[in-house]
């Protein structure tokens, strides 16, 4: 194959891993150990949020320029490991946030240390808690005078000129936002960090076979955009790397994160890749993180951040909910529009193959264009729906509108996808169309839950019944209480929710119960489900949490907000 030509047809039609030339591609960092690393890094800066103050950052500066890479350059011998050790946390972000921008920082090192200045591979958290502890010590020797840590103070009102000019400041304040691009969940993961190491060799493939012939900016995605951004601030090792392929001079061609890419060169960048591999270019979790030019940014109807944590090793009646993305790619057959066949009575249709019984999503086949990867569907999936179904169907009989037939089905099975080569599966249906999904692994989403009505109790937990009456020989039932069953997404009972609202007495004909005082109330939750002993009629779960109101004088809570707490409960 020559440089310039195509992939031949045998070879696209096989998935990325099996492509020899990106199999061939050996690269000398660990990148999903070392992305994984990156990002917690990141979630740790985005967290700590004094590392954003101007006065902090311009100190951070000059203690990375003053301090530290004079440090490790003297620690770095040539065609030498590098030394294990880390910065302090303020040092090791801008030097991170250099280290991005490759051409500015190799031109700092070769000006400066007339050498280029790397960074330790270190993964282990372990690993990482020696490095630092040997810095402190190497640190504390070297600048007697200089704090290990940051002592700028973040309420200085020192004028901003200073530095606005100042390179690598205009990296950090760039990189500031870094982790929101990668906050998801299923980052992390191992599956998915596989499958975009492999789709960035696949992008460098196809930046060695086709840079020279493109006029345009290449826009990676965000799985590729990760890679790159590990492999960059790793400098030694990407430089190492860049010039073994043969590739200095095209990455610049490759938009970075901070800049703003036109419509037409991402549209560029995905006939690109279509015409290396025959797949579409994006994917679920491939998504183009950078700023398209008058696009209208989309909020993702999933809140990842809050499912870092899972509630449910606290209670363990909740079911764990796993939630994954899903795109849906269709292209049809070439071979359709030379046999100029009528596709208008044609459809695909898409439901879940399990759950959700009533969905039905269809798209026409003359939707779609026979030249290019169309998005079909994006959808957010229960990881207990096991995957998706395609039918082929066309239209017909007495009403075309309502009524058709299914000529074909393919399905796409969750399991399947997971243990597929980049999370992706291709298929054929009806011989007419090419299907190609993609998801993202399943990870802890927050949690669905319902609060329903049910039957009031009395003081024991007791549903107030007849069944009850003649279980106690008939013995009064005492208290009032508002009872709430809160169910989770798949239906379960969680908790029972309990206000008490009266005392008194109740058996058949008897007694009207009498309202407590506001300051009587408890709020009391009851983690599990009804222990039912007659049909619907039961007992509220064993194990509670109260939060009683009597003898509380210190809480004041107005008379707005009582009512609209009562009418929620109600």
């Amino acid at each position: 194959m020559s440089e310039n030509s195509e992939i031949s047809a045998s070879t696209s039609s096989r998935s990325l891993g099996e492509i020899p030339e990106i199999a061939a591609i050996n690269l000398k960092l660990d990148l999903v150990s070392a992305a994984k690393g990156n990002i917690k890094f990141l979630k740790s800066v985005a967290d700590s949020q004094w590392l954003h103050n101007t006065n902090i950052t311009v100190e951070a500066i000059r203690r990375y320029r003053d301090l530290w890479m004079p440090l490790i350059s003297d620690l770095t011998v040539v065609d030498s490991s590098l030394p294990m050790i880390l910065p302090p946390f303020d040092v090791e972000w801008i030097w991170f946030c250099h280290t991005l921008n490759p051409v500015s920082y190799r031109e700092y090192c070769e000006r400066r240390f007339s050498k280029l200045v790397g960074r330790a591979v270190i993964y282990d958290e372990e690993n990482r808690e020696y490095a630092l502890f040997r810095c402190r010590e190497i640190w504390n020797s070297k600048y007697p005078f200089e704090s290990f840590e940051n002592e700028a103070s973040s309420d200085s009102q020192d004028s901003d000129t200073v530095v606005a000019e100042d390179d690598v400041f205009k990296e950090v304040e760039k990189r500031r936002l870094l982790c929101s691009k990668f906050m998801e969940p299923y980052r992390s993961e191992l599956v998915y960090l596989i499958a975009a190491r492999q789709r960035y060799k696949a992008f460098l493939f196809m930046m060695q076979r086709f840079a020279s012939e493109c006029s345009s900016r290449l826009v990676p995605t965000s799985d590729i955009l990760l890679m790159w951004l590990t492999h960059q601030s790793y400098p030694t090792v990407y430089m190492e790397d860049l010039k073994a392929l043969a590739l200095e001079s095209y990455m610049q061609k490759v938009a970075t994160l901070s800049e703003t890419v036109k419509d037409k060169e991402f549209e560029e960048t995905k006939k690109l890749w279509d015409r290396a591999f025959n797949q579409p270019y994006e994917k679920a979790g491939g998504e183009v993180p950078l700023t398209l030019e008058g696009a209208i940014a989309i909020k993702s109807p999933v809140s990842w951040e809050e499912s870092d944590t899972d509630v449910n090793t606290k209670y363990r009646s909740l079911l764990p909910r796993l939630l994954l993305e899903a795109c849906v790619f269709v292209r049809p057959k070439p071979r359709i529009k030379a046999l100029q066949k009528d596709t208008n009575r044609e459809f695909l249709r898409l439901r879940m193959i399990r759950c959700h019984s009533e969905l039905k999503l269809d798209e026409a086949i003359s939707n779609f264009p026979f030249d290019s990867w169309k998005k079909a569907w994006n959808l957010y999936c229960e990881f207990g729906t096991k995957g998706v179904v395609l039918e082929y169907r066309r239209h017909g009989g007495g009403n075309c509108l309502k009524r058709s037939s299914r000529q074909d089905t393919i399905s796409f099975r969750w399991n399947d996808l997971l243990r597929a080569d980049s999370l992706t599966l291709e298929k054929e249906v009806s011989q007419q169309v090419n299907v190609v999904v993609s998801i993202t692994p399943p990870v802890q989403a927050p949690y669905l839950l319902k609060c329903v009505p049910d039957r009031v109790t009395d003081d024991s937990g007791a549903m107030i019944s007849d069944v009850f009456l003649k279980l106690n020989s008939y013995r009064p039932q005492e208290g009032r209480w508002l009872s709430r069953t809160v169910l989770d997404h798949a239906g379960r009972v969680c908790f029972v929710i309990r206000i008490r609202i009266g005392g008194g007495f109740w058996r058949r004909g008897g007694e009207i119960p009498s309202a407590v005082k506001w300051e009587d109330k408890i709020i009391e939750i009851r983690e599990g489900s009804w222990s039912y002993v007659a049909g619907s009629i039961g007992r509220a779960p064993v194990q509670r949490k109260l939060w009683p109101l009597q003898h509380q004088r210190n809480i004041q809570t107005n008379v707005k907000q009582r009512g609209a707490f009562q009418q929620k409960m109600n």
